[in-house]
């Protein structure tokens, strides 16, 4: 499974440096999108197995979707841009799951093989 494009709009107040404001969205979406497609932490003896990015999977380069941030025009103090487009990724991807194939995904990670069993 690959998320093909992402479409992200914030209000962050006014907006003193948009590049930063863009790499920090795609930034927070992208780990966000990590932790909803790989993000399984397993345990073995007690202890946590992944140990590093060599054992931990994130999104790679290649299946980074297409991304469009949109600035909202604000008079607003700035804000901060830190983590606004973590969160909002993994229920954006369950939903648009639901709505092209009717089943509804209840854990994360999102398991693809219990997507071809529906």
């Amino acid at each position: 499974m690959q998320v093909q494009r992402v479409v992200i709009a914030v209000d962050c107040g006014q907006v003193v440096n948009p590049l930063t404001v863009r790499a920090q969205m795609e930034g927070g979406m992208a780990y966000g999108l990590s932790a909803a497609l790989f993000g399984a932490i397993t345990i073995q003896d007690g202890a946590v197995t992944q140990g590093n990015f060599d054992s931990y999977r994130v999104l790679r380069m290649n299946e980074m979707p297409r991304v469009e941030v949109h600035l909202i025009d604000s008079d607003e103090a700035p804000g901060g841009v830190g983590e606004p487009a973590t969160p909002p990724i993994a229920p954006a991807v369950c939903n648009a799951i639901h709505h092209a194939t009717g089943t509804r995904i209840r854990r994360l990670p999102i398991d693809p093989a219990a997507l071809r069993a529906a």
